[in-house]
């Protein structure tokens, strides 16, 4: 029954995307910091962004929102791509990375090979490193 209500009442707004998880988990760090510190200017920015994503949730202009979206996620993807990338390489214990000194590329090697002539495949330059 509230279930159903729910998916009618919800018919034609916009519901939750990716900077809506980010209004809430920052949400939640101001409200943990707030109720340390009682700072109330933390606890009002808390309040203006827990309205913020539920105006976003509820809002029936669905291209602006997708459209703010997009927008947010052109800032945080390349963000979280070298994020991604640098636990890879961190949790990686059986290769080695390098960046090719022409271009930048990043590569990989296996580690415990000793001084090796590592060739990148973008630019085609050769370099001895020891991995």
């Amino acid at each position: 029954m509230i279930r159903s209500w729910m998916a009618r009442f919800m018919t034609g707004r916009y519901g939750g995307d990716h900077l809506n998880v980010f209004l809430i988990v920052v949400y939640l760090i101001l409200y943990v910091v707030f109720m340390f510190t009682r700072l109330v200017v933390l606890e009002l920015l808390a309040l203006v962004l827990v309205i913020v994503s539920l105006y976003r949730s509820l809002s029936r202009n669905l291209e602006r929102r997708r459209a703010e979206n997009t927008r947010f996620l052109q800032v945080v993807r390349p963000l979280w791509r070298k994020w991604a990338a640098f636990r890879a390489r961190t949790h990686d214990k059986e290769h080695r990375y390098f960046k090719c000194p022409n271009c930048g590329q990043m590569m990989r090697v296996p580690r415990g090979k000793g001084r090796i002539t590592v060739h990148c495949r973008a630019c085609g330059a050769a370099f001895e490193e020891k991995s």
